[in-house]
């Protein structure tokens, strides 16, 4: 994406998130050029303050001509003897959720950051585009023991999300459930409009069945960012020292078998989810840790179900 701009590093260098830094996104968000209304119509995705009928029961009111006969309200009808109609509250809010996956894999990097940091800082600017749009933000992760950040708005739901992202990323939580039991969490808070964004690790992705995928992200926004490390796409054609809890190794990656083996264990996972989210209409993308702030954004405005 041209013009992506990125954040100073903390002093944390990138290993951990900070709570200054994902504040810091807020400017990143706000500058952000929303839709604009063309004279064909819009150009783009244009947010209204008006989500439309909400699942809320009012009212109920005498029925009219070109009331919806699905709402008819049948036991007022019943006990009046003459038809009347329910009214719902118009849902103003749109709910932004965040999901974390909180697998060991995102904590590790090899340039600029962590995958876990800049999971997190994907998740921060999400909540801080909830903010500028007037929607309320939430995020969970697979847990449980820990609840969801309940849905809420402004600056003060913004920073509950940024304070869970800057726990959840600091290290890997001891009662991580895996994405599977998150998107569980996640059906039960999700309603039709929602916009869904998913922070995780391909091989996550892929330990979700596609049924289940289907079940979370129907009558949703869904947007899931696949985090990877450039050394886990490219690595140099050369050996590598490695450290192992059986001692240190080395990897002949200079070799043409060995580097397919390496590819079968990080782009073939990567592909695989990216299909997988593509046939369940998620619009998804890799993500990589040194990549800018910026770069996912335009995920956002292209049409359900297209991956890069």
């Amino acid at each position: 994406m041209s013009g992506s701009t990125a954040s100073p590093e903390p002093a944390s260098g990138g290993i951990v998130p900070t709570l200054a830094e994902l504040i810091g996104l807020r400017a990143l968000a706000q500058g952000r050029r929303t839709a604009r209304l063309g004279r064909h119509g819009a150009q783009g995705h244009a947010l209204s303050n008006l989500r439309g009928r909400g699942m809320e029961y009012a009212e109920s009111r005498e029925y009219a001509i070109g009331d919806d006969a699905r709402h008819i309200d049948w036991r007022l009808t019943a006990r009046s003897g003459k038809a009347h109609t329910k009214l719902f509250q118009a849902e103003r809010e749109r709910l932004t959720l965040v999901v974390a996956d909180t697998s060991p894999a995102l904590y590790f990097g090899t340039r600029t950051r962590f995958k876990s940091v800049q999971a997190a800082r994907a998740g921060a600017l999400a909540a801080w585009l909830a903010v500028r749009d007037g929607d309320r933000i939430a995020a969970l992760r697979g847990s449980a023991q820990e609840p969801p950040v309940p849905p809420a708005s402004g600056q003060r739901g913004a920073l509950r999300v940024l304070d869970a992202l800057v726990r959840w990323y600091a290290r890997p939580p001891a009662d991580d459930a895996g994405l599977p039991v998150a998107l569980d969490h996640a059906r039960r808070l999700l309603r039709p409009g929602s916009r869904l964004v998913v922070l995780a690790d391909p091989a996550s992705v892929l330990a979700v069945p596609a049924e289940r995928w289907a079940g979370v992200v129907q009558h949703t926004d869904a947007v899931a960012l696949l985090l990877t490390d450039p050394l886990e796409r490219q690595p140099p054609a050369a050996r590598l020292p490695f450290a192992s809890e059986g001692g240190r190794m080395e990897l002949a990656l200079d070799a043409a078998a060995v580097r397919q083996r390496w590819k079968q264990a990080f782009d073939a996972p990567l592909d695989a989810a990216l299909e997988l989210l593509r046939r369940q209409r998620v619009r998804a993308m890799p993500l990589s840790c040194d990549a800018p702030d910026d770069a996912w954004l335009g995920l956002l405005d292209r049409p359900k179900g297209r991956a890069r």
